[in-house]
């Protein structure tokens, strides 16, 4: 069934691309070194390996990776049962998501002196995997229902406070995060509503968004493409054009230019291509259907996305045990109508 990753990918995905995708993931979900935690101790009790402070999801090098490396499971394996990848990974999802270990992951979340424990970033990735258990009917999303609830209370009680949007290219940066909860569906309604009021809060009035400045060098987001990419899930077409005429008066982009894969923070610079190619197409698709820049704003993420995919390849562990992810939210279009 891998007919439906090809007809939604942007570029062709082969059996062998989603074969290595999976494969990536696969191989990183348990494995627990090296590995790279943020983690607050309150005392000697406090010190305590990766496996046993979450053990759900200690992979991959970093919470957040080995979250989205989950996610990368369930959504091959949702939109291509049928595939030679597609039982191992259901079998890593459901060693990894147990009631046991989502209670020791829910009691981290909410421990003493973690009320930022990967807010926004990896809780917005959490979403991302509880979103599509719940959309594929999977019974494994009961089973970590309770973390996904836990996350939205931790959102709801940040998000009316943040004064400011971070603006960033790395982890911290609001826009990102806000568009992985919005494609999430998590929360209900009134939470979506949420997010929508405080992106419009943010963003509603930027101009002229320094495109020029970007990439800095470690990025592996846009902070402009990301905040367009979040508006165009915001407003109406014809809103978000004239908003867009405004925040993006002209868009010239390259693909980045990796110069050590090896490297864990210059090779964000490959994630930023893959990243920015389904910017690119998402801010696409939320302008009119007559609106030239469509053509711009495709031939851009084409080029970047094909820039990004060449360089997942899992030659370095450290570098690029994440971008297996992010080449399948591209492929897959996740989040674009």
């Amino acid at each position: 069934m891998l007919d439906a990753l090809v007809l939604a990918a942007t570029l062709t995905l082969d059996a062998a691309a989603a074969e290595r995708f999976a494969g990536l993931a696969l191989k990183c979900v348990h494995q627990e070194y090296p590995n790279k935690i943020a983690h607050v101790l309150q005392s000697d009790a406090d010190v305590a390996p990766p496996r046993k402070l979450t053990p759900a999801f200690y992979g991959c090098y970093d919470w957040h990776s080995s979250v989205h490396g989950h996610w990368l499971l369930a959504r091959l394996s949702r939109l291509a049962p049928d595939a030679p990848f597609a039982t191992n990974a259901r079998a890593a999802l459901a060693k990894s998501i147990t009631a046991t270990t989502i209670a020791v992951e829910v009691a981290y979340l909410n421990g003493a002196g973690r009320a930022s424990f990967e807010r926004p970033y990896g809780l917005a990735w959490l979403l991302q995997l509880t979103g599509e258990l719940r959309e594929a009917n999977d019974p494994l999303y009961a089973t970590i229902r309770p973390l996904e609830d836990a996350t939205v209370a931790r959102l709801r009680t940040w998000l009316p406070k943040l004064s400011h949007p971070v603006r960033s290219g790395e982890h911290s940066q609001t826009a990102f995060a806000l568009g992985l909860i919005l494609d999430s569906r998590a929360g209900g309604e009134d939470f979506a509503k949420l997010v929508r009021d405080r992106a419009r809060a943010f963003y509603a009035n930027d101009r002229d968004c320094p495109l020029a400045y970007e990439p800095s060098g470690e990025d592996f987001l846009s902070p402009c493409l990301a905040e367009a990419d979040l508006m165009r899930r915001v407003l109406p077409p014809r809103e978000f054009a004239s908003w867009l005429d405004q925040f993006m008066p002209s868009m010239t982009l390259k693909p980045a230019v990796v110069t050590d894969p090896s490297d864990p923070k210059l090779a964000h610079l490959d994630g930023l291509n893959l990243s920015r190619a389904w910017m690119l197409e998402g801010i696409a698709s939320g302008l009119p259907a007559n609106d030239k820049r469509r053509t711009l704003f495709r031939a851009a993420s084409e080029a970047h996305a094909k820039a990004g995919l060449a360089a997942v390849t899992g030659e370095h562990y450290e570098g690029g045990h994440w971008l297996g992810s992010f080449a399948t939210y591209l492929v897959t279009k996740r989040g674009v109508k």
